[in-house]
């Protein structure tokens, strides 16, 4: 069977394509898409305090913080341990009102 004159060079192209999708951006490339917010300063969302948790309220208190994301803690609930420097938390009462304001 032979070979058609352009199947190597189909070859070699399709190496080369496989090849570029497998490289890492250069350090001047910027992303398409960024996530609204980043690290957590809970200083700027204290004003939240006393509030009822609604979601606006929530989302209000995260683009003050700068996090990332936001979560409402209730009395009695488990948490996750682990510390994230993008979160912001809301701990509220049993009436559903911001006691306090933090990051992690």
């Amino acid at each position: 069977m032979r070979q058609s004159p352009t199947f190597p060079l189909l070859c070699a192209l399709v190496g080369l394509t496989v090849l570029a999708g497998c490289s890492s951006p250069r350090p001047h490339a910027s992303p398409v898409w960024q996530p609204q917010g980043g690290t957590c300063s809970a200083g700027p969302a204290q004003s939240v305090v006393g509030q009822q948790a609604t979601a606006s309220v929530m989302e209000q208190a995260r683009q003050r913080s700068g996090a990332l994301m936001a979560r409402i803690l209730r009395p009695g609930q488990a948490v996750t341990k682990e510390f994230d420097a993008e979160r912001l938390n809301l701990e509220v009462d049993a009436q559903g009102r911001i006691v306090a304001v933090r990051c992690g």
